[in-house]
């Protein structure tokens, strides 16, 4: 969670590597880059800053992150995920306010990570170096383990509490003892 103008600037910069990016600023059509940074801007001026000026300036980071997620079709509140963000595409992806995620998550298109259907505040918490594949759907009161590589299209509604696995398939169940290492190796070249 962002805390201090110091964890801002951590933050950005993480998520900066995660996606790869090495120019200092976005460019013009890095519609992801450009919502991630108001995504941790809203995420400063909601949790740091409680003054006039700065609540103005979380209305209009609130407002500039909805209309570029409309363009985008993302459904990402703030305080959700940890450093180190990186989505990969412009498409749907829809996360509740109660998901916890932790540092370097990995997230393409499709993705639904929410609540039980019966319980709507049962929500996934999610550990670090995690990869979510495109189309992945995960659900309820569950706990997936530190660097868990979740397949295409899959379903999670149990919880994986064993590190370094791969997880795919409706239901999802352990594919792999490889996990996510390997992606983000790959990924960080």
């Amino acid at each position: 969670m962002i805390c201090s103008k110091k964890d801002l600037k951590d933050f950005l910069e993480s998520d900066k590597k995660a996606l790869n990016r090495k120019t200092k600023f976005p460019k013009v059509n890095d519609y992801i880059w450009k919502y991630e940074i108001l995504l941790r801007k809203c995420e400063y001026y909601n949790n740091c800053k409680k003054d006039l000026f700065s609540k103005l300036m979380l209305t209009y980071y609130k407002y500039k992150k909805f209309k570029l997620g409309i363009k985008c079709n993302y459904s990402i509140p703030i305080n959700v995920f940890d450093k180190g963000l990186s989505i990969v595409h412009i498409g749907p992806i829809i996360i509740n306010p109660r998901v916890k995620i932790g540092k370097n998550c990995r997230i393409h298109v499709g993705v639904n990570i929410g609540a039980d259907a019966m319980h709507s505040d049962a929500c996934p918490t999610i550990g670090d170096n995690v990869y979510i594949g495109p189309g992945a759907k995960i659900f309820g009161n569950i706990v997936i383990a530190d660097n868990i590589a979740i397949g295409a299209n899959a379903i999670v509604n149990k919880s994986f509490e064993e590190k370094n696995i791969s997880i795919a398939g409706i239901p999802a169940k352990i594919i792999s003892q490889k996990g996510s290492s390997a992606i983000f190796k790959n990924v960080m070249k």
